[in-house]
């Protein structure tokens, strides 16, 4: 299992908020909505933040990979070079091979020639920036990786990198307004659809309930309305006001081995005493976090996320070892803030301004990414499909782009891609290294962006976000109260704002692994059309604050859904690994191992799906290359 410090970051994520019958809305509608308040669809395409519909893995960005993959397809390999040399070459714009860029040039020489190629097109990889603009008000979200979290805890050489392109970690306690919904009256609550309940009822929110300041008598209420048999309303009062040891008799190291070897699931059901309904209302609290349901997670990981009931064993194992930061860390779009920081510093022409502030609106100018004969260059929407080694002294990339193959020299390279394309990627990988990678499993998941004309409706039902234990969006949230520089948060309910909706494509209560459930599950979302998940925004958001006013049709500006079949890193889980798997041991170690000029970066390279796991790769995959 991953170290506890690793997991404490989990779990901060997600302390501050979950991650996340309908009127007529067609996508057509939305579409014509989004022309009208944004731009003419060329504008939109050359500026890929404000592109709304499918992103994140979108239309364009998979196709030659998955055949690459899939088919076995090849490409020709041009004989002659199709650009310049250059001193290095990464795959991959991200977080982590943007930041390979910024340690190459820190410790190679400022005026060392690098090609950046990347799939998509837009870089950040998933610290992906959503821009709608609705009534002529520009609202700003992330679309993937969103929080700088526990930055006090980062590696010298990631604090030092973040302080050279400008950001100072303690000006967001500024920028976020850590007061603002408690101020409006609004707080997390549970809400129950009619699918599965029988009835769309909004419930106040008791979970988790360690350290919760709610009386024994509100939390009886709470549960007394929720739309359940009346046994399974029991089993959770007894769980969270009548909690005892239900392990009582079990030595101490017996019970931890009991813990880490069944899920919380069936430690609720076979020791709390909970029914399945009452189970399932927890099954998803935490599917934000691991992208997969309390069914594939370990009892002693249910202690360590402070789940109700596993308090009262006798014994305390938990990710904090002392106060943790606020998570208040956040650009407006998320950690698509350090990645255009990142990107401004590398091509200083591509945005103008130099600050944090001045940071959250500037409009990068997307022709100035790959210029003929400037010392960096970005390219997007180029899918490398040939790495090799082709002497002691250069390596030879082979890329796609707009259908056609091309070749490059440099130096050195640095993949920082998916990792388990970097088989298909690199033939001269060694067969042991190819299986090391194949262990992992990226966990699949969906950002959903809504953008709404008023958030009357929240106001009115005192709602800040939800968490909904079976509808198919998991949980909803108005976006957070950020301002930074010019871009102001929505202060009035009559004022637009974006709602943050996610959805992640779980198999859960088939006995199905966390690694099976991410495969059917990445099936499943290549399978989804867009309208499948709009149908579903106008469905949940209807049926939680339709009583309030909320009318999608007049309500709804635009949706932008991202899609990340293959989203996060994958992190050991000790209910399926072995539990000596963590950062610093495990089969990632194998899988990241140089080969000759080849260095491997990226998050999966770390078994960390976190944004300083991602820069720290980087700065390893430099110092492998340069330092031997």
């Amino acid at each position: 299992m991953a170290t506890l410090s690793n997991i404490s970051r989990r779990d901060f994520l997600n302390g501050a908020a979950l991650t996340i019958g309908a009127a007529p809305f067609t996508v057509g509608a939305c579409a014509r909505q989004n022309t009208a308040d944004i731009a003419s669809s060329e504008t939109r395409a050359a500026y890929p933040p404000a592109m709304t519909g499918m992103r994140g893995s979108h239309v364009g960005s998979f196709e030659v990979a998955h055949q690459l993959a899939w088919e076995n397809k090849s490409w020709p390999r041009p004989e002659a070079q199709t650009d310049d040399d250059y001193d290095l070459i990464i795959v991959g714009g991200g977080i982590s091979g943007l930041a390979a860029a910024y340690f190459f040039q820190e410790r190679h020489g400022a005026d060392s020639r690098i090609l950046i190629l990347d799939n998509h097109d837009d870089f950040g990889g998933h610290a992906k920036r959503n821009e709608f603009s609705v009534d002529g008000k520009t609202l700003v979200a992330y679309g993937g990786s969103q929080l700088i979290e526990g930055p006090s805890g980062y590696s010298d050489n990631t604090k030092k990198l973040l302080s050279a392109i400008g950001l100072e970690t303690d000006r967001f306690y500024q920028f976020y307004n850590q007061d603002f919904f408690s101020e409006q009256g609004l707080q997390e609550r549970i809400y129950f659809d009619a699918e599965h309940y029988g009835v769309d009822k909004l419930v106040k929110s008791i979970i988790p309930n360690i350290g919760s300041t709610d009386s024994a008598e509100i939390i009886g209420t709470a549960i007394d309305q929720f739309p359940m048999s009346a046994a399974s309303r029991d089993s959770l009062k007894a769980l969270f006001l009548k909690p005892q040891d239900y392990l009582a008799g079990e030595t101490i190291e017996d019970k931890k081995k009991l813990m880490r070897s069944i899920s919380y699931e069936k430690f609720l059901q076979d020791h709390a005493g909970l029914t399945e309904e009452a189970a399932l209302f927890l099954r998803r609290r935490y599917l934000g976090i691991w992208a997969v349901g309390w069914d594939s997670l370990s009892a002693m990981e249910g202690m360590r996320l402070g789940m109700p009931g596993t308090y009262v064993l006798g014994f305390l194992e938990t990710y904090s070892d002392g106060e943790e930061e606020p998570s208040v860390f956040r650009f407006p779009d998320g950690n698509a803030g350090i990645a255009r920081m990142l990107v401004r510093s590398l091509l200083p022409g591509s945005a103008p301004g130099d600050t944090m502030e001045d940071s959250a609106m500037a409009r990068f100018d997307y022709g100035k990414l790959d210029e003929e004969g400037a010392p960096l260059r970005l390219r997007l929407s180029a899918t490398a499909v040939d790495v090799r080694n082709t002497s002691d002294t250069s390596v030879d990339v082979v890329y796609v782009k707009n259908g056609a193959s091309h070749r490059v020299r440099g130096k050195y390279a640095v993949m920082a891609c998916y990792a388990k394309m970097t088989p298909f990627l690199c033939s001269q990988m060694p067969r042991a290294q190819r299986e090391a990678i194949e262990y992992s499993e990226k966990t699949p998941l969906v950002y959903v962006n809504v953008a709404l004309r008023n958030w009357r409706a929240f106001k009115q039902a005192g709602v800040s976000r939800l968490y909904s234990p079976r509808a198919f969006y998991h949980s909803i949230r108005l976006n957070y109260p950020i301002t930074m520089g010019d871009y102001a948060y929505a202060s009035s309910p009559d004022e637009p704002t974006i709602a943050l909706m996610q959805y992640a494509p779980i198999t859960p209560g088939q006995g199905l692994s966390m690694k099976e459930q991410s495969r059917l599950g990445r099936q499943k979302l290549y399978q989804m059309p867009f309208d499948e998940f709009e149908r579903n925004v106008v469905s949940q958001l209807t049926g939680a604050f339709g009583a309030y006013g909320f009318n999608a049709d007049e309500d709804i500006a635009g949706i932008t859904v991202n899609r990340w079949p293959h989203g996060y890193a994958y992190e050991y889980n000790e209910l399926e690994d072995d539990p000596s798997f963590g950062w610093s041991n495990g089969p990632h170690i194998a899988g990241r191992a140089p080969i000759g000029r080849i260095a491997m970066a990226n998050s999966d390279s770390e078994a960390s799906s976190y944004v300083d796991a991602a820069i720290d790769a980087a700065d390893r995959a430099i110092n492998e290359l340069l330092l031997g």
